[in-house]
């Protein structure tokens, strides 16, 4: 167990324009909580599945209207649709202005992704791929890729295709943009 530090993570978070993809997750709806301490001006959960989308909206808004959150409160912004649609990243990269994103989008029950490898590889790498882009193109200033430890030598499809998303990442690291590309490892957390 890591725990966080405050003042580096409020350094990319408050007061800025936040991207969390895969929001209505376990990882991405934790991710959305931990950022109302954090004082963003603007969170926008971007989710591809609209009941978990509703879920974490509704959860969210009503922290703030209760003032279980810390601090002023940030807009919240929810986008409908998935990493693979470039288009609309991109657009709402640009639309909200987003400074910094956490990247927790992707499939990550073993033996799903293990009986659907393609759609698994397409979201978790591909979909990387296309937030990332986006990112760059957008001025983000720093993109989180959340990874897993089954990335580590991976044994099956799914460590396999987080560790490939973070490949896209560390080449994005090393091409000198603008943006900055990080990445952390997540182990069995969460109830996940």
């Amino acid at each position: 167990s890591v725990p966080p530090i405050g003042d580096l993570l409020s350094r990319t978070t408050r007061g800025k324009s936040v991207m969390v993809t895969g929001a209505g997750g376990s990882v991405g709806s934790e991710l959305a909580r931990q950022l109302l301490r954090q004082s963003p001006s603007r969170i926008v959960l971007f989710e591809h599945a609209e009941p978990a989308l509703y879920d974490i909206e509704m959860e969210v808004r009503e922290r703030i209207e209760t003032g279980s959150a810390d601090g002023p409160r940030p807009e919240i912004v929810a986008v409908l649709g998935s990493v693979l649609d470039a288009p609309l990243v991109a657009a709402t990269l640009r639309k909200h202005r987003v400074e910094t994103i956490y990247h927790a989008a992707a499939y990550k029950h073993v033996p799903i992704v293990e009986h659907n490898p393609s759609v698994g590889l397409m979201n978790n790498v591909f979909g990387t791929e296309v937030v990332a882009r986006a990112a760059e193109a957008a001025g983000v200033e720093r993109m989180v890729l959340i990874s897993t430890d089954k990335a580590v030598r991976p044994t099956n499809v799914m460590g396999a295709s987080k560790r490939l998303a973070e490949l896209v990442l560390q080449a994005r690291a090393a091409s000198q943009s603008a943006t900055v590309f990080t990445m952390v490892r997540f182990g069995n957390v969460l109830d996940s």
